[in-house]
């Protein structure tokens, strides 16, 4: 197959100021991601939707490294790519979509391809880049959470939320989000799967032994309580001293890293999604 043509007009890529991009690409970004699958697993359609999907090839319990490799590239072709870039993508992951909804007999109702499912899933994913950005580089500006809150917009419209849906301004999300915690639930089958990618119990016994215990803990201090209950995780003050002591050290000894360093592996996902998207090969 012949590489993709790319076509670069003045102004065709909406990237975001060098400063948020440099605050966006860090690594360490990832540690509110074990909560931010959590929170988006925590509509009963959602979780449903992703705990009995029939599509094994994009399984996170099954194909992990896989499943990593897509999520992040999608986050970051929302965040940095350009309308073409995009396009692709929705195309790839609406194949696998495709295969994703509730049959007959099912007890949950759910389509990969519901925009208010889609909606609430690409807020999770909002707060989950608000709060890696300010986790590790502290409290930022109006301008700068206004700049980050506009690209974000396009986790939700890079798929099937019109640019209307998406909440028209940081103030109108507040809103959004505080109705949508009245709609979050879940079942023993939501609650088992998620108990299982929390301790990592899909992983190789060494890989789950020696990383299982904190990504626990991580996941868990990151979540907001409301969600801690739904899960059935106890926290305490003491649990969160020790949480908060954590999320100090290794923001200040990531800031001291060389970029390359910050920035890894989602230079490495962005450099292979470029190349995948560059030579026109599977994306998902």
């Amino acid at each position: 197959m012949s590489p993709r043509r790319r076509r670069r007009e003045p102004g065709a890529i909406d990237a975001p100021s060098p400063a948020l991009r440099a605050m966006l690409m860090n690594g360490l970004s990832l540690a509110p991601a074990g909560a931010n699958v959590v929170m988006q697993l925590s509509r009963l359609s959602v979780g449903h939707g992703v705990a009995k999907s029939r599509v094994d090839s994009g399984a996170l319990t099954r194909h992990p490294i896989k499943r990593t490799r897509t999520t992040l590239g999608y986050i970051l072709v929302a965040l940095l790519g350009d309308d073409e870039d995009r396009a692709f993508v929705r195309r790839e992951v609406n194949r696998q979509h495709q295969k994703v909804y509730s049959l007959a007999d099912d007890a949950v109702t759910y389509s990969a391809f519901d925009p208010d499912l889609q909606l609430w899933v690409a807020a999770c994913m909002y707060q989950g880049a608000l709060e890696a950005v300010t986790f590790v580089y502290g409290s930022q500006s109006s301008a700068t959470l206004d700049e980050l809150y506009s690209c974000c917009a396009r986790f939700a419209t890079t798929l099937q939320v019109s640019p209307a849906q998406w909440p028209e301004n940081r103030e109108a999300f507040d809103t959004y989000w505080r109705t949508s915690l009245e709609l979050i639930a879940m079942d023993d089958v939501t609650r088992s799967y998620l108990r299982d990618v929390i301790s990592l119990s899909f992983l190789p016994k060494v890989l789950r032994i020696g990383f299982g215990p904190l990504h626990e803990f991580v996941t868990a201090g990151f979540l907001p309580e409301v969600f801690r209950q739904e899960l059935g995780i106890a926290w305490s003050d003491a649990l969160q001293r020790r949480f908060d002591a954590l999320t100090r050290v290794a923001a200040v000894t990531h800031r001291v890293l060389p970029r390359r360093v910050r920035e890894f592996p989602l230079n490495l996902v962005w450099w292979d999604t470029r190349r995948r998207l560059r030579l026109d090969r599977p994306f998902v």
